[in-house]
């Protein structure tokens, strides 16, 4: 149960911290970008299913999310292959509270747990209109943009040091 007074990011262990999760990518990408439901929520968001999510609480309110995985299925650039890769996704700040500095908290926390469990490597698709962001995190982009739910896109990565 959370309370009226948490305030950080945590790993979503409960079903009730990954609602929470949910509703706010709900807000986000469906609500405010348009993404398509079916889109937004995949295999990976199913019970049991191999992927930590991150839910961020401001005062037991929940106002961020994000989702790191196993990523072997997706393009590197060369030279990569032989990494422990995980991919991040799902990243999401409700809109009333970006630029507070909860975006940053997300990726600190996502970035902490992939050294625990030893991922090498990170790749994103990022939005385009928010590849600062990550490249501010040392995030490089790579190859074309794309599309993705009929948003622009770019594929970044980042190679992690001090793995766990």
């Amino acid at each position: 149960m959370v309370t009226a007074d948490r305030t950080g990011v945590f790993v979503a262990d409960t079903d009730g911290e990954r609602d929470d999760a949910f509703t706010v990518r709900q807000s986000v990408f469906v609500d405010e970008q348009g993404v398509d439901q079916d889109l937004e929520y995949d295999e990976y968001d199913e019970p049991g299913a191999d992927a930590t999510h991150f839910v961020a609480y401001a005062e037991g309110e929940p106002i961020g999310a994000a989702r790191l995985r196993s990523a072997s299925d997706v393009d590197l650039p060369p030279g990569s292959s032989d990494r422990s890769v995980g991919k991040v996704e799902r990243v999401a700040v409700a809109a009333d509270r970006r630029g507070n500095g909860w975006g940053r908290r997300l990726m600190d926390a996502v970035e902490t747990h992939a050294r625990e469990v030893r991922f090498d490597l990170l790749t994103l698709h990022a939005q385009t209109h928010v590849r600062g962001f990550y490249e501010r995190f040392g995030y490089e982009a790579h190859g074309e943009e794309f599309e993705e739910a009929g948003i622009p896109h770019v594929a970044m990565n980042k190679t992690l040091d001090g793995g766990g």
